[in-house]
């Protein structure tokens, strides 16, 4: 960490290399160039100009001096309020410090007897010693019974850091590796996370003894002279813990000190990081929105600190898992400060977490512009790019992450899933391969790497590789993989140029797909039910009781609004939504309902939201999940209709009309069965048939093979028996175990598993011109099958 001594002497040469007047003030002019100059590789128009020196001019207006403009003071406090960051403009300038001028002492001062000068100097030293923030105007250390209590804590870590080194209790962890949680530790510039991670052993003798010592020096703060003091002790006793990451602690100063101030933002802002540290999101957030709550009723006093308050507020809600209401307050970060690339940075992943590709590398490039060599901004950047399918050149800037930071897991970890679908496997399994040198135990990366070497030919490697993994975690799918690397070995099987070993296939078209008995399913439909039931699995949807819609529309009282056509809605902003969801998915942890969030905001609400315009009618939105939640099929359709009827177009009614009802169903088909929902989509706001349809007649749309929603009678099949296992049966072409139902054909007698089925995929071995398919849920099926065929012969004897 630089001390503040260098910090304000580069401050300063910076202000002097624009000083062009030497008038001791930055004016427009002046400070144009400087921002072009700093900024070498964003092409600013002079509408950006202007409205950064509009922003700079108005906020820092204490520091403004008349026509001479922006003075240096001014200055070096955009730099603390992370408005810059002063080593990169430093070194982008070329400019050189002088080491006598940044230790802060002068030859004069030095060679002097005054006692006066003395204690200068000795003060100077001291205020050296101590963190930047320490000696911060703004944020440091105000009385100077504060600085011996401080001196006294710093002693007290000393001895325990030293006892805990000497047990071997002391842990540290490196934190290079991984991506930057990008939050902002300060109320000035924020860093990225790259020292090491300590973790102190709690639970000894000697942590009981320090945590007695800490009372004492607390009962000191609280014995000042006056409240003011006070705060001030408590505050610098929490930031001298978090700075040595004794989280806990530094959380019980800064609580203190909110009960001592609690309009201040400071304590509140400090007590979340530590809660956001300590993985306690939800207070988190809380203590952030009451530092954003006294930021904006403190008026300009505070006003510069928002956009740090907005990042940490969303990143706070990004651990709860709410990424559409972390990008809003993003957003208004990066309003706020346009030059706040770790602000874009996040806001990009952000909406690429919600699947916003588009948007997301906007952001992501502006952050770049910002600070070239930002490692994590390069590893999204890369990330949304290949989810564009620009996979070259998102290959090249995945490279450049690695290149900044040669262990950056993700970047290595996301490039290998990169180059496994591209189909060089070898590569891929060189990215795992480096992803587990720098972390032994991430068993995905272990059983990424089996099936890379799987790819790529090699399946003594490849078996070796997933014992790996099975050490490391005992999930299913690790069996399940070697349970296939067996049967590839025991049919001696070539592969097809597919990833998993698939023996030699033919895909016919699904005219040549017959089946047997009418429980048998049709191949396109099982194709479009096994992508619904895919989203259901990702969203958890299907783990979510349909009667939790009805308690929302019961419960929660939605405005009424109006479309843009003048139709009356209950319109509701997607972060709102967002909270709706949680409410729904309760049970999922933080990063599984990040992923049901992205899903449902890709294939739901861009339907619904067609216009961008952030807003989704509500009761639609129930009526279109209803159909995949749990529950009976009557009791989902029910509340389909409900929802529907729950729409301020139909309030009041048992009917609804009949246009809105064509146009639900045509939303539930252009979502769900997008080959067939697409074209359809486009008479949906053409329908205006007011005429009234009830519930029967509703239901009768709704089950229509042709134009409704009859697949839900095929979903609900696959609901109930897609984990029915076959004993020793594996499908005939991928190898795998069939899981679900069985497909056999009834004439070559192979089978295939619901996948393959619903790909059209048959063993090369056994071309025919037809194939006619029985279906089978389980194995009793079979055997009650092969009982009838016994005790036919018998009855016609008979």
């Amino acid at each position: 960490m630089a001390t503040r001594g260098s910090r304000s002497e580069k401050v300063k040469r910076i202000f002097q290399q624009f000083d062009g007047n030497h008038d001791g003030g930055l004016n427009r002019e002046e400070m144009a160039a400087l921002v072009v100059a700093v900024n070498p590789r964003v092409k600013f128009s002079d509408e950006q100009i202007n409205a950064i020196l509009d922003e700079v001019f108005r906020t820092y207006g204490e520091f403004i001096d008349g026509d001479k403009g922006l003075t240096y003071e001014g200055l070096l406090r955009t730099y603390d309020d992370g408005a810059g960051d002063v080593d990169r403009d430093f070194d982008a300038l070329g400019l050189e410090l002088n080491l006598d001028e940044a230790r802060g002492i002068s030859i004069a001062s030095e060679a002097s007897s005054s006692s006066i000068v003395d204690e200068r100097v000795v003060e100077s030293q001291k205020k050296q010693r101590a963190a930047a923030w320490a000696v911060s105007p703004n944020h440091g250390i105000v009385f100077d019974d504060t600085w011996k209590i401080v001196d006294d804590l710093e002693i007290l870590i000393k001895r325990l850091k030293a006892k805990q080194a000497k047990d071997g209790k002391l842990k540290a962890d490196n934190f290079d590796a991984y991506s930057d949680a990008g939050w902002s530790r300060e109320l000035g510039p924020s860093s990225e996370i790259s020292e090491k991670r300590v973790f102190w052993e709690e639970s000894g003798h000697d942590y009981t003894l320090f945590v007695k010592e800490l009372g004492v020096l607390r009962s000191r703060a609280d014995g000042a002279r006056s409240r003011e003091e006070a705060f001030d002790g408590h505050m610098a006793i929490g930031r001298v813990l978090y700075e040595h990451q004794l989280f806990k602690e530094a959380l019980v100063s800064f609580k203190r000190a909110c009960e001592l101030q609690p309009i201040d933002v400071r304590p509140h802002f400090r007590a979340g990081n530590c809660l956001y540290v300590l993985c306690r999101y939800k207070e988190a957030k809380e203590e952030f929105l009451l530092a954003l709550e006294a930021a904006e009723t403190g008026g300009n006093q505070w006003a510069y600190l928002l956009p740090q308050i907005y990042v940490n507020l969303g990143i706070s809600l990004e651990g709860e898992g709410m990424v559409l209401s972390a990008c809003e307050y993003y957003r208004e970060a990066a309003i706020l400060c346009p030059t706040h690339f770790r602000a874009l940075k996040l806001l990009g992943s952000a909406l690429f977490g919600v699947g916003e590709y588009r948007a997301a590398v906007k952001a992501l490039e502006e952050a770049i512009f910002m600070k070239p060599d930002y490692a994590d901004a390069h590893c999204d950047l890369a990330s949304a790019l290949h989810a564009m399918g620009e996979d070259e050149r998102a290959i090249e800037v995945f490279q450049k992450a690695i290149d900044l930071k040669p262990g950056h897991v993700d970047a290595l970890y996301n490039l290998g899933g990169l180059y496994m679908d591209l189909g060089r496997f070898q590569r891929a399994s060189e990215m795992y391969t480096r992803v587990l040198a720098v972390w032994p135990n991430h068993w995905r990366a272990q059983l990424n790497k089996a099936v890379s070497l799987l790819g790529a030919g090699e399946n003594e490697e490849a078996k070796k590789a997933l014992k790996e993994a099975l050490k490391m975690t005992n999930r299913v799918e690790l069996h399940d993989a070697i349970s296939h690397l067996k049967q590839l070995q025991k049919k001696k099987v070539k592969p097809n140029g597919g990833a998993n070993g698939e023996g030699a296939f033919i895909i016919v078209e699904p005219s040549k797909f017959k089946t047997v008995g009418e429980k048998t399913t049709l191949r396109q439909d099982l194709s479009t039910a096994l992508e619904i039931r895919t989203f259901q699995r990702i969203t958890r949807l299907s783990r979510c009781d349909v009667e939790f819609l009805k308690k929302e529309m019961s419960d929660k009282d939605v405005p009424v609004s109006y479309s843009g056509g003048g139709v009356p809605e209950r319109s509701i902003r997607k972060p709102n939504l967002e909270e709706i969801l949680r409410r729904l998915l309760s049970f999922l942890k933080p990063e599984t309902f990040q992923g049901a969030v992205k899903a449902i905001n890709e294939r739901i609400l861009s339907v619904l939201d067609e216009t961008g315009s952030g807003r989704v009618d509500l009761g639609m939105f129930y009526a279109v999940l209803a159909p995949i939640c749990s529950g009976t099929p009557e009791k989902r359709k029910r509340i389909a209709f409900d929802a529907l009827l729950w729409r301020p177009v139909n309030e009041g009614s048992s009917q609804i009309k009949k246009g809105d009802a064509t146009g639900y169903i045509k939303l539930l088909r252009a979502i769900y069965v997008p080959s067939h929902g697409v074209d359809e989509m486009m008479e949906v706001h053409g329908d205006t048939d007011t005429s009234m349809v009830s519930y029967s007649e509703f239901i009768a749309m709704f089950d229509d093979a042709d134009w409704g929603f009859g697949i839900m009678s095929t979903l609900l099949k696959l609901e109930t028996g897609d984990r029915n296992r076959h004993g020793h049966h594996v499908c005939s072409v991928c190898r795998y175990p069939i899981i679900g139902s069985r497909f056999k054909e009834m004439k070559a007698h192979f089978s295939l598993c619901n996948q393959c089925y619903s790909e059209g995929k048959v063993p090369s071995a056994s071309k025919q011109e037809e194939y006619r398919f029985k279906e089978y849920g389980s194995e009793a099926e079979v055997m009650k099958d092969k009982c009838m065929c016994f005790t036919l012969p018998s009855n016609n004897d008979s």
